[in-house]
């Protein structure tokens, strides 16, 4: 048995997250440490740590609460959610 054609369009609709050095710029963009980042999304300190390096990927229970982070982040620091220019 499949899985429905709106599980799987949910899943291909869901928003990328930023590359890792664009999520870090954004944290530190606003003085947030990784530990009260952490601390607001309900993870450990480490884990936000490996999201932020991409040595992993949230699961689906904190993605949805790190990617309003990011985008509200972003928001209010435009300029750190852009790529670093290439040299």
């Amino acid at each position: 048995m499949s899985a429905p054609v709106d599980a799987i369009d949910a899943l291909l609709a869901r928003p990328d997250l930023p590359p890792p050095a664009i999520r870090a710029a954004l944290r530190r963009a606003d003085g947030l440490t990784q530990a009260e980042a952490a601390k607001a999304i309900g993870v450990t300190r480490v884990a936000y740590q490996r999201w932020e390096t991409g040595q992993a990927e949230p699961h689906a229970r904190h993605r949805a609460r790190y990617l309003r982070l990011l985008q509200g982040l972003s928001k209010k620091h435009p300029e750190a959610a852009m790529p670093a220019p290439a040299p």
